[in-house]
């Protein structure tokens, strides 16, 4: 999968970024190398999901698509 990332220059001074495909996804860090670190971290919490908040019953069927 790719994700287009907008990095901007925070104004008290190193970065942040967000994720405009994943609502709500940002980060920050005050290198870029910390900025790229965190960006792969937010990108997984953001799309990860408990599966015990949601209901699911017995003909359900859960499983994991990688793309």
């Amino acid at each position: 999968m790719k994700l287009k990332v907008i990095i901007h220059n925070a104004e008290e001074g190193g970065y942040w970024a967000e994720v405009p495909a994943i609502q709500g996804c940002m980060t920050q860090g005050d290198t870029w190398e910390e900025l790229l670190q965190n960006i792969y971290e937010a990108v997984e919490a953001c799309m990860s999901i408990d599966i015990n908040d949601i209901q699911i019953t017995k003909e359900d069927t859960v499983f994991e698509v990688v793309v």
